[in-house]
């Protein structure tokens, strides 16, 4: 699963903190698309949909089809799951499972995108949240099969942040397609995003206020140390109390003066929803088969862990990335690349810290 949130520093620049859960590791890609390079959305039954990016993208991807060794991508094989463009718009893709069921009828005679595509449609097209709102009212989009999910219709649903702070949320729901305005700038998993908002009525209570002093009758009751405002959180791990959460903190952090202490502002944030391997884990008779990831799967107990987590300076366009493997960042400027005009790829693995070892005194 995963969450997402934007942070606002006393400037009002907006960042974007984003976790990243699965059960299973997965071969994620960094990919740089330039300015002009070529994506082919393809949806049977429709005419070719074809554009070139109009702005330049940095992005952690997945291919659709499973790896063939010593097969190169193209850009149009990579499906961008967290990205910024260089007009600082940003587009998330988050785990949805309602996702997929019968759509209405498309017309065959337009063109159609993929939901896979999503994330290249917007950050390759749009400069802001009004620009992909605008757009998505006239664009056809098709929950396709994806062949390294076994087929699944797309499963998730997408944030889309600019650099004013403006966000929307585009969700397929049982095959109805709904883009609603985020006045949160929170999004996490299921249920229906709209569904999250209304519960957030139940948390009016919520304050970053300690109240540390009261009075029962003729007894003085003192708090012992600081926290006790955080007493009304939700505290599990599921989606409905991580959007109640990550709600919390992005309206009380901190409102930091300076962009790079906002980037570690909204780091510290992130610490509160990343998961170790363990303190979540499936029904040992359930096995790992419903773990639906072309050549993935497990041998061991599921157990749902932050994969990767990233941080999204949409004012400066830089990509922050940490791994499950470190506690360190590595920041990509998509600025100072910007002469480079050639599609790039690494791996993941390749690029981010691991946990350094600790010197020891003696």
């Amino acid at each position: 699963m995963c969450t997402s949130l934007l942070y606002r520093d006393a400037n009002d620049c907006a960042y974007l903190g984003r976790t990243l859960e699965l059960s299973l590791d997965l071969p994620y890609l960094v990919a740089r698309f330039p300015l002009g390079a070529e994506i082919q959305s393809v949806v049977q039954g429709h005419p070719g949909q074809k554009w070139a990016m109009q702005h330049a993208v940095i992005a952690v991807t997945m291919p659709a089809m499973p790896p063939v060794p010593g097969v190169s991508f193209s850009p149009s094989d990579l499906k961008i799951i967290e990205g910024v463009n260089d007009a600082g718009l940003s587009c998330s893709v988050q785990s949805y499972p309602q996702a997929g069921g019968p759509q209405a009828a498309l017309d065959v005679a337009r063109p159609a995108i993929s939901a896979a595509d999503i994330g290249a449609f917007v950050l390759g097209c749009f400069s802001t949240v009004a620009q992909v709102k605008a757009a998505l009212e006239d664009t056809q989009i098709e929950l396709s099969p994806i062949p390294i999910l076994g087929g699944l219709q797309m499963p998730f649903h997408y944030a889309v942040h600019d650099a004013t702070g403006a966000s929307l949320v585009i969700e397929f729901h049982h095959g109805a397609l709904t883009v609603y305005d985020n006045p949160v700038g929170v999004m996490t998993n299921a249920p229906q995003f709209s569904w999250h908002l209304t519960n957030l009525n139940n948390y009016t209570f919520l304050s970053n206020i300690d109240r540390s002093r009261g009075r029962f009758s003729e007894y003085d009751v003192v708090q012992p140390g600081s926290g006790i405002a955080k007493v009304g959180l939700p505290g599990t791990d599921t989606s409905v109390d991580r959007f109640v959460r990550a709600a919390y903190y992005a309206q009380f952090a901190e409102k930091q003066t300076d962009p790079d202490q906002a980037v570690q502002m909204v780091a510290h944030i992130m610490n509160n929803f990343d998961r170790p391997r363990g303190i979540t884990v499936d029904p040992p008779e359930q096995g790992s088969s419903h773990l639906q990831v072309a050549g993935h799967a497990l041998k061991t107990i599921p157990t749902e862990f932050t994969s990767w987590t990233s941080l999204t300076d949409l004012s400066r366009r830089r990509l922050y990335l940490r791994g499950g493997a470190g506690m360190n960042y590595v920041c990509l400027d998509l600025i100072a690349s910007a002469p480079t005009d050639r599609f790039s790829v690494i791996p993941m693995s390749q690029l981010v810290p691991s946990m350094p070892l600790m010197a020891v005194l003696g």
